[in-house]
């Protein structure tokens, strides 16, 4: 490969930062157009497809601020598309499952982002997804590492 035709890194983190910032707005389009706010789709999606889950591991999982996943469980509770019970073992901790309003409510609204975003990336086939998806996480899971080493010392 040529000097001419190598990429260094800020002109990839550049482009990445583009892509992720068009597909960003493709997603929330698609959520808005759901009639859900981002966070209740995120909570609805990680009880869709991971079953029933604590609030902190929904948290975890979809990295949201205490006070929105609260004010999102309270909304979702409310509206009768989740119930919280207790955690066996563990009363203080909450575990939330979908009603099944909720259920059809999550299905529908997944169904509906997916075919969105399966529709802004119909420019790749699915060799180029597969590979894409596997150079991403190669790159997020040593730059995962390569941050908490550089913030140990």
């Amino acid at each position: 490969m040529s000097d001419s035709a190598r990429v260094d890194a800020p002109a990839l983190w550049l482009v990445l930062m583009r892509c992720h910032h068009a597909l960003s707005k493709v997603a929330e389009r698609s959520i808005q157009e759901t009639g859900l706010g981002l966070t209740d789709f995120a909570v609805l999606e990680a009880l869709l497809h991971k079953g029933p889950q604590t609030i902190t591991e929904i948290q975890n999982r979809v990295l949201l601020a205490s006070g929105s996943m609260t004010a999102a469980v309270d909304r979702l509770e409310a509206k009768g598309l989740i119930r919280r019970t207790s955690a066996p073992g563990d009363r203080r901790a909450k575990v939330l499952r979908l009603t099944p309003a909720g259920k059809r409510v999550a299905e529908a609204a997944y169904g509906q982002h997916a075919a969105e975003l399966e529709d802004a990336m119909t420019v790749l086939n699915p060799n180029e997804k597969h590979e894409l998806r596997a150079i991403l996480k190669k790159l997020g899971l040593f730059a995962a590492g390569h941050r908490a080493h550089t913030t140990k010392g």
